[in-house]
Formats: C-alpha cells, structure tokens, sequence
C-alpha cells in the first residue's frame, strides 16, 4: 500500500469531488445555497430554491411564474403507478413503497435514458412534481383512504398538506412545511446525495440515481433520525420525565437522536430556524408539550460532560407532530425536499462526468496457498 493514499474511517475530511451548489461552514454554523444563507432563502419559497438549485440564480417574478406553472402541471403520478401502490402489502416502512414507485416511474420515462441536460431537467422537475403527490398517495393508502387528486391551484407545500388530509390546512402549517423543505432541500455530499452522484457517475438514468438516494436517505444514521427523534419524545412521555430519561439513557449508553453532527460543530443553523416554527407552531394549536419537552433535552444535553448541538431532525420532529403529521412520514417528507438537491447535483455531475470509484485499504491476506477441494 503506497503512503501517497489516505484512509480515514467514513471519509471524514475527505474531499470526494467539487461542487458549486451548496457550502456548509461547521464552525460558524451556515449552510449556503448557491451564495445565498438559507436563513434568507426562508423568506422566500421552495419553488424559488429549487430553481436557484437547478438554474444557479434566483428567478425573476417572471420566471417563478412559469417555473412554478410546470411543477403544477407536473404533479399527477401515473395511474399504473398508483395502482400499485395500493397493491402493496401496507406492512413495511413508507420509504419502501417510495423507492418501488420511483423505480416504476422510470420506467414509464419515455427518454429514461436520456442524460442530456434538457432531458435531466424535463426528468428532475416531474420527480419534484411528483414526489408530494407519491408520498401523500402512499400515507393515504396505508390508512385504508383514497388518494387524492392534487390541486393545481395551491402552492407546492398547500398542496401536499392538502393530499394528506383532504383539506386545506392553515396558513402556519403550510409556511412551516414550506420552510420545512427548504431547508432540508440539500446539504453538501450527504450520504444520499453522494449516493445519487456515485449512481449517475456510471451514466446511469436519473431514476435509478434517485432510487440509491432513497435507500440511502431511509437510514436510521441519515433521514431516519428526525423519525428517531419523535419516537424518544414519545418514549420520554412528559417535561418531567425528560431529566430522569437522559440518565439513564446516558447511564445504558444510548444515542440520544437529533444531536451531533458529522460536519456542524455547533448548533446546526436549521434547528435554529426550526426551533423557532415548533414554537409557533405548538402555541398556534394550544399544544406546546413536544416543543417545551426538546428545549428541555437540548439543554441537558448541552450541560452534559460531551455537549452536543441539536441537529436538523430534532426540532422538525415536534414541529411535525404539532401539525398531526405521523412520524412514520418525517423521512419521505425528507424525500419530497431532498429530491430538489438530489436532481440538482445530478444534473451537475453529468455535466462533468466522471466516474467515481475510490480506492481501498486492503486489510486482507494476499498469499495464501490454494488447496484442492479434497484436501480441505
């Protein structure tokens, strides 16, 4: 093994490519797309951060126009798809069915095979389209209800709420899903994404390249962890028993879930935003239990011997629980927001391709003497 190679364990540090679209700093605690701090990109729309994610620039009132325009064009799922779906054992994890629908609509993909750039982009804005119109589909199925229709004249984050609960929902919930996706819209060369790209290195079709995302993304260590998170809140139960709680989860040893960070090196700068919503959220429906429960477990946590920061997951899970979102949701709705970022760096890894394939530290024997089946 040549000493010009460097090994660390999960890639740590390790540059693995470059890319244009999203910066983190960890020690400051910002995440920036494409120039812009997603602390501003908030005040906006997620349909205004998925154009700049694609087109590299934030649209004109014009453009968002049309832009948006498409995506609601785009939103039905192929009946066949749909169908399906509804013949699926309703066991399982929702992430299951998302990966079997998404493989399924690449074949419906008339030019699937396509890796021209106006074809990625015709493919990546119908997966957006598409993807709250899956996941809403998947949950009302499983709940033994009928799919519902999307509603051209809602916006993206309305809509999907709308296809979940078959009504409108109020304003405050669609602002905190809507802020909800933009945040979780990218992050860097995440294991999902790196996924993607590894995938769509090989020139392979779009499809495919998100199918490896999802499976990627369904991890308990990656997009799991915010449906972790609202599974401790419900095993903790009540503000007063989150104290007793944390010892002897520290005492078992246990991973507390929604904190640490492999890259933030303090408070993830989503948490705090979402922090912020939970709150708005929990006194908007006269029911801030989950909220104040995470405050609570964040400060334990900090005044612990080995402080940890609250991540991304933890204070997006109160705050969807607030909402009469259930859990078993929190990662495919990772997914509807993630879809944005996969498709965009996608996108940027055929545009200069080259396969991806890293070395490995071999640990192994390399001279053993073979020795014929019957002298074993």
């Amino acid at each position: 093994m040549t000493d010009k190679l460097v090994f660390k364990e999960g890639l740590e540090d390790i540059v693995a490519g470059t890319t244009s679209i999203c910066f983190i700093d960890g020690k400051l605690g910002r995440l920036v797309y494409r120039g812009y701090d997603v602390a501003d990109l908030v005040k906006g729309s997620f349909e205004e951060t998925v154009y700049l994610l694609w087109h590299e620039k934030l649209p004109t009132q014009a453009e968002l126009d049309a832009f948006d325009a498409e995506l609601r064009f785009h939103r039905q799922v192929p009946v066949g798809v749909i169908n399906t779906l509804k013949t699926l054992p309703r066991q399982g994890h929702p992430m299951n069915h998302l990966r079997t629908a998404v493989s399924m609509m690449g074949i419906f993909e008339v030019d699937g095979d396509d890796c021209s750039r106006a074809s990625e982009v015709a493919k990546a804005l119908r997966l957006t389209a598409q993807f709250p119109t899956l996941v809403a589909a998947i949950y009302r199925i499983s709940i033994g209800a009928e799919p519902i229709a999307p509603r051209p004249d809602l916006g993206h984050a309305a809509n999907f709420l709308y296809m979940m609960f078959g009504k409108e929902q109020p304003e405050l919930f669609v602002k905190a899903m809507d802020m909800g996706l933009i945040l979780h819209a990218d992050h860097e060369f995440n294991a999902s994404t790196f996924t993607a790209r590894e995938i769509a290195s090989t020139l392979s079709d779009m499809h495919s390249a998100v199918v490896g995302a999802i499976g990627a993304l369904k991890g308990p260590l990656h997009g799991g962890a915010n449906e972790g998170v609202m599974r401790t809140l419900l095993e903790i139960g009540s503000l007063d028993k989150v104290e007793p709680w944390l010892t002897a989860a520290r005492a078992a040893k246990r991973k507390v879930m929604g904190f640490g960070h492999r890259v933030y090196k303090t408070k993830d700068p989503r948490a705090k935003i979402l922090q912020a919503t939970s709150e708005q959220v929990g006194v908007a429906t006269g029911n801030r239990t989950w909220f104040d429960m995470s405050v609570k477990l964040e400060q334990l946590v900090l005044a612990g011997e080995k402080p940890l920061y609250p991540n991304v997951d933890f204070y997006s899970a109160s705050m969807y629980y607030q909402m009469n979102i259930p859990f078993e949701l929190y990662t495919p709705i990772f997914a509807v927001s993630r879809i944005a970022g996969w498709t965009a760096h996608i996108l940027e890894q055929h545009g200069h391709n080259r396969i991806i394939r890293p070395a490995a530290e071999y640990t192994g024997a390399e001279q053993l003497d073979y020795v014929a089946i019957q002298a074993r």
